[in-house]
């Protein structure tokens, strides 16, 4: 909350998978440029927590105060009022705060607004708790989990990225910036796209395989999105984008070549101005010798295989 004597807005609550550790520090690198350790952490950048898997939930911080005591004159003295408000009760990973003694005290914070509470259907949702020795009261925020909804798509594989993972790479590759132009060249079934149309972000997908194309299409369908999806070879698109995301083909049902897969990074290079990759094996040499420089990196796994993710430039 104060970094540098200076006080962040917001405090973020992220939970992970163990195996998926290093996919949500990227993704939390990618959207806040801060290197995050713990499952809790305050930024400056206020972003919904819906837009990733894994931010639980956001509290914007309003007043802070190094007693409770202090912390109530706080919001009496600045009348602070909300109708039909409740405080959510959240847990930090090393929290100062038993459950029993949290009820106590927003009991007592709840006291100093001047409105009525309704718990079951409240119209705003108030966060407090004490942290690095410090009392935080503000506006409280959760993940409405809607991107799970995609776990229920018409068409799916059994090598394709999870959903989570997808909704992740996407903001990896897009950051904080929801206006760029994203290109995803070897769809498949549309994991990735499905996650990006549905942050509205200005997407394409492209597969070769028309069967395969077809699934996509309805995937997006099922979820009432409008068709991105071209049928066709990606080394014929003539289009620039901003952002290419790749899972790079493996072979694991359709044989596949060093060297075709070293052609589908030269045409990522020759489509995109930024490369966000996962591959199989070690294509550090065949990134770097396309021109890519390979600016961060991190491991995902799932089953029996460990899949590389790199931002490339």
């Amino acid at each position: 909350m104060l970094a540098g004597n200076v006080l962040k807005d917001h405090l973020y609550v992220i939970n992970y998978p163990l195996i998926e550790k290093g996919l949500c520090q990227l993704e939390m690198k990618c959207l806040f440029h801060q290197e995050i350790e713990e499952k809790y952490f305050f930024s400056d950048k206020k972003i919904s927590p819906s837009r990733s898997p894994y931010i639980k939930h956001r509290v914007s911080v309003m007043y802070c105060a190094d007693s409770l005591e202090e912390l109530m004159g706080k919001l009496q003295n600045n009348k602070v009022a909300y109708n039909d408000f409740k405080f959510v009760y959240f847990k930090l990973a090393d929290s100062e705060l038993g459950y029993e003694e949290w009820i106590r005290c927003v009991a007592e914070l709840g006291r100093m607004i001047d409105g009525a509470v309704d718990m079951v259907n409240p119209k705003i949702m108030l966060g407090a708790t004490k942290v690095h020795g410090q009392w935080i009261f503000g506006e409280f925020e959760k993940n409405d989990n809607h991107w799970q909804e995609h776990n229920k798509k018409p068409n799916s594989n059994s090598h394709s990225l999870k959903t989570r993972a997808a909704k992740a790479l996407v903001n990896i590759a897009v950051g904080d910036d929801l206006n760029c132009t994203l290109i995803d060249p070897c769809c498949g079934v549309g994991t990735v796209v499905l996650e990006a149309i549905s942050m509205q972000i200005n997407v394409k997908g492209y597969e070769l395989n028309w069967l395969i194309a077809r699934k996509a299409e309805k995937n997006l369908a099922f979820f009432g999105y409008e068709n991105v999806i071209t049928n066709g070879d990606m080394h014929e698109i003539k289009e620039h984008f901003d952002v290419a995301i790749v899972d790079i083909p493996y072979g694991l049902f359709t044989p596949i070549t060093l060297e075709k897969q070293c052609d589908i990074i030269k045409t990522a290079r020759r489509i995109a101005d930024k490369l966000v990759i996962i591959t199989f094996e070690n294509m550090d040499k065949s990134l770097i010798s396309e021109g890519f420089e390979i600016v961060d990196h991190c491991q995902i796994i799932k089953g029996n295989f460990i899949r590389t993710i790199s931002i490339c430039h």
